[in-house]
């Protein structure tokens, strides 16, 4: 294995276990912006993955479909993110008050 691919393999696992480090300590009421933070950054990524995907100069198979299912995952991390941050901002919505049954 070449000392490079080893190194750059122990980065990913670091920064993952450190990722996992931080996140589980964020208290609830961070939550919604950091996930509103995080969807900007995600949505940069994709839009890089984009630009590199049509940038790519005869690009092989194998970078063609690791590309598409970047984009494919960012874009659900995108809308999902989204979503959970729309719900969450609707649970601190005030209600109309509701009607008195007879």
């Amino acid at each position: 294995m070449d000392g490079t691919l080893l190194a750059n393999l122990a980065i990913l696992v670091l920064a993952g276990f450190v990722g996992f480090a931080v996140i589980s300590r964020v208290p609830n009421t961070l939550h919604t912006p950091l996930m509103s933070g995080t969807n900007a950054i995600h949505g940069i990524v994709l839009l890089g993955g984009i630009i590199v995907l049509g940038r790519a100069q005869d690009p092989s198979v194998l970078d063609q479909i690791i590309l598409v299912v970047a984009i494919a995952f960012g874009m659900i991390n995108v809308v999902g993110g989204f979503l959970v941050t729309d719900r969450m901002l609707g649970m601190f919505k005030s209600r109309p008050p509701s009607e008195p049954t007879p």
